[in-house]
């Protein structure tokens, strides 16, 4: 790209406060008199560093959320000669720090990436300015004695005390060199630590820390400023508070650590103090800045000034509910691009704070940092022998408490070591999104437990599944669904929000679809009329669901529960494959898994997995071609109500077929349909749910066949299973009671105990009514 000679020679360019879509041009690498490049805030995209390699010029190079990836370790910055400030935060770079730099760089942010990897030698030079908060680094304590304590607190998904929370609150006064107590009797720590351009502070108990972004250009080394002011401020019950305040040019983060999990209020105080009232040139900067919560936006162009009337030297305070989940608060005033940039100097226009607090919505259980007191010894005997056996009483409670705080670690462990880090609520925040688990508030209950609605504090509204500690889905299955459903996403599988693992029972936490399961707009109690149009696009997406599970996630998944009640219906009636808890993963060069676990519903269990354990995908699609004709006809797969005929919906289906009379299968209550793709549906059915594996398509092809991208076979030869295994109408199978729920369905005291017994070696589950069954 030639660019025009006047753009060759510019020596400053910024773009901030926009929202550019990606990548970063590389013709920018053309201009080679650049000093100051700023870019901020691209939407899309990926970019590389590749383009800075012929920016010699440069001394300042700011790429602040610009979606960079790449090895940070293969750039060669040290050909930058002339760089003193290189702010890389918020991206997505890898790999470790370079091996080499020049010695005029001296700030340097790379927070809120993804490096791994040990320290270079320049990490220990003087008057040096490191950020490296929000990384993958591994960590000791000290830092591997290089870099300043408190950054092993600060890195992705390892903050200090996780799993063992010490604080319920804490409060700062911003800026100020001695502690004070509000008259609300808050006490405020102090928070006087000089910040440069880029770097970060912990506080010595590990209660708290700070980090800092942005360089004042008046400011040495481009440290933030501590503002303060002897004035009186209005509207402020401990104008001590806003005497002095901490200003950023970027971005400033405080952090809570060690906190218990559960809902907080977060309270922020402010008081403009840098732009006076005044008519002068000062008075002409507006502060405006975003404020983030947890990294939710709270406030969008905040201005401190203008929500104070206009008014400087006047306080402001705003108040939000933060849920805390994996014992972390993050809190977060970021330069957005907006405001004035150089009045009165560069910089003056970011992030301005003077005190916050942070204080719990729920009793807390621990004990805020202050030291267990040693017990003294008595001069009485009884007086020995009584606090003796309190001690020991203490001392057996203490290690109860302390296993089970291991025993959550050690799962919580377990889990990231699965599927990552999935996002960990606190049971605290669920009983509250669910009012306490009201009853009034159960979508369903499944064979596993019941499912409530509930609504977060941040307005979402989730589906809670509670696993029942008398279910048979232990943490293996628990874990089970965590993961496979952690690892797929696709607009026909259900959403998982997270999970909790820090009560008696496991929670999950999932999208809310609010129009239910399929088996309830069905042949439940459900209001919904589900026309043609709508039945074969909801069973087209679950073939679509399944063929990702099958055929193009990157881990090969078996759901084992194909049944209409896992199938949910969000907004605009699409299907969403749910409950994932008896999934299972196999390798891809292994033709099938055997099991001495049956797992699975009765009705939709293919005969070779109910009768030898032979486990494939092929055992989805006979589940599949069971739901599909139950969407077609509108009634469930068993049925003892009707004429001895009709029991059974497969043998009812081949009746008709071999009757030349398929679409007699259809829902009465359809007044219109596309005969045409009736026919396909039902033909497609009936060949999923032959009785060899082999005979049943692949879940790609059977989407062909459903749109007619490929041809459907004119005859299907009827399974052996119907004219003989259909028989078996023994067992008490037809005289089960079906419930229908949110997920799962209700298991009976009878199969319960079928639950515990040796898999028969017949297979008359194949039709029985629809209920969970796991024997072994």
């Amino acid at each position: 790209m030639l660019l025009p000679f006047f753009l060759k020679a510019l020596t400053c360019r910024a773009f901030q406060g926009n929202s550019f879509e990606g990548p970063i041009p590389a013709s920018l690498s053309n201009l080679t008199r650049l000093t100051n490049l700023a870019v901020g805030d691209i939407l899309s995209g990926s970019s590389s560093l590749a383009f800075i390699s012929n920016l010699s010029s440069l001394s300042t190079l700011i790429l602040r959320n610009c979606k960079v990836s790449g090895n940070l370790g293969e750039v060669n910055i040290s050909k930058l000669a002339n760089l003193i400030l290189l702010f890389l935060g918020n991206n997505s770079l890898t790999g470790s720090l370079p091996d080499v730099k020049s010695p005029s760089l001296k700030n340097l942010d790379f927070s809120y990436n993804q490096l791994t990897g040990s320290f270079p030698s320049w990490a220990t030079e003087s008057n040096l300015r490191l950020n490296l908060v929000a990384n993958n680094f591994v960590l000791g304590s000290t830092n591997n004695s290089i870099l300043p304590a408190g950054l092993n607190c600060l890195q992705q998904g390892t903050p200090c005390f996780l799993g063992f929370p010490e604080y319920y609150s804490f409060a700062i006064d911003c800026g100020s060199n001695s502690s004070m107590t509000g008259s609300d009797n808050t006490f405020y720590d102090v928070d006087f630590t000089d910040l440069g351009a880029a770097s970060y502070y912990v506080t010595g108990q590990t209660r708290w820390g700070v980090s800092n972004v942005g360089k004042f250009n008046q400011a040495p080394n481009g440290s933030n400023i501590i503002y303060s002011s002897n004035q009186q401020f209005q509207n402020a019950e401990d104008t001590e508070l806003f005497q002095t305040a901490r200003m950023s040019a970027s971005s400033l983060r405080y952090y809570g650590l060690g906190l218990e999990n559960g809902n907080y209020t977060v309270v922020l105080q402010f008081a403009e103090t840098a732009y006076p009232d005044t008519q002068t040139w000062q008075s002409l900067g507006r502060r405006v800045f975003d404020i983030y919560i947890q990294g939710s936006l709270r406030e969008k162009n905040f201005n401190i000034r203008k929500t104070a009337g206009g008014k400087s030297f006047t306080a402001v305070s705003k108040s939000y509910t933060a849920t805390v989940s994996k014992n972390f608060l993050e809190i977060h005033l970021f330069w957005a691009g907006k405001g004035t940039c150089c009045i009165p100097t560069q910089g003056y226009y970011g992030p301005m704070i003077s005190a916050l607090s942070v204080t719990p919505n729920f009793t807390p259980t621990v004990r805020n940092g202050v030291p267990k007191k040693k017990s003294k010894a008595g001069a009485i005997v009884g007086v020995m022998i009584g606090a003796s056996v309190l001690g020991l009483a203490a001392l057996f409670g203490i290690c109860l408490f302390t296993k089970r705080r291991r025993r959550l670690a050690q799962q919580r462990q377990e889990l990231y070591d699965m599927i990552g880090q999935p996002n960990v609520f606190s049971y605290d925040e669920l009983k509250l999104a669910t009012n306490n688990f009201n009853p009034q508030n159960i979508l369903g209950e499944g064979g596993y437990g019941p499912v409530y609605k509930g609504t977060l504090t941040d307005g979402r509204v989730i589906a809670v599944k509670q696993l029942s500690q008398s279910s048979h889905q232990g943490k293996r299955q628990f874990v089970a669904e965590v993961a496979t459903i952690s690892a797929v996403q696709h607009r026909n599988l259900v959403k998982l929000h997270g999970c909790c693992i820090d009560s008696n029972t496991h929670l999950l936490v999932y999208e809310y679809l609010e129009n239910g399961s399929l088996d309830r707009a069905l042949f439940g109690d459900s209001s919904m009329k589900l026309d043609w149009s709508t039945r074969f696009e909801i069973i087209l997406g679950i073939a679509r669901g399944l063929t990702y599970l099958h055929e193009e996630s990157s881990i090969r998944i078996v759901h084992r529960d194909i049944k209409a009640s896992n199938v949910l219906l969000d907004t605009n009636l699409s299907p969403k494959v749910s409950d994932f808890g008896l999934a299972k993963l196999y390798e891809e060069n292994k033709s099938h898994v055997s099991t001495t676990r049956i797992a699975g519903t009765f009705g939709y269990l293919a005969p070779e997995y109910a009768m030898r354990g032979q486990l494939t995908e092929k055992v989805d699609v006979f589940a599949f071609g069971v739901v599909a004709l139950e969407a077609v006809s509108g009634r469930s797969n068993t049925d003892s109500s009707l004429k001895e005929s009709s029991i059974y919906l497969l043998e009812w289906a081949w009746e008709l077929y071999e009757g030349k009379q398929p679409l007699r299968i259809l829902d009465p209550r359809l007044k219109e349909f596309d005969a045409e793709e009736a026919l396909r549906v039902i033909h497609v059915a009936l060949i999923c749910t032959q009785g060899s594996p082999h005979q049943r398509p692949p879940m790609s092809r059977v989407v062909a066949m459903l749109t007619g991208k490929a041809e459907v076979a004119d005859e299907v030869a009827k399974p052996s299973y119907v004219v003989t295994d259909w028989q078996l109408r023994g067992g008490g199978s037809s005289s089960c009671t079906t419930t229908s729920s949110y997920w799962g369905s209700t298991t009976t005291p009878e199969l319960s105990r079928m639950k515990e017994a040796d898999p028969p070696t017949q297979s008359p589950t194949i039709t029985g009514a629809s209920h969970q069954i796991e024997g072994r």
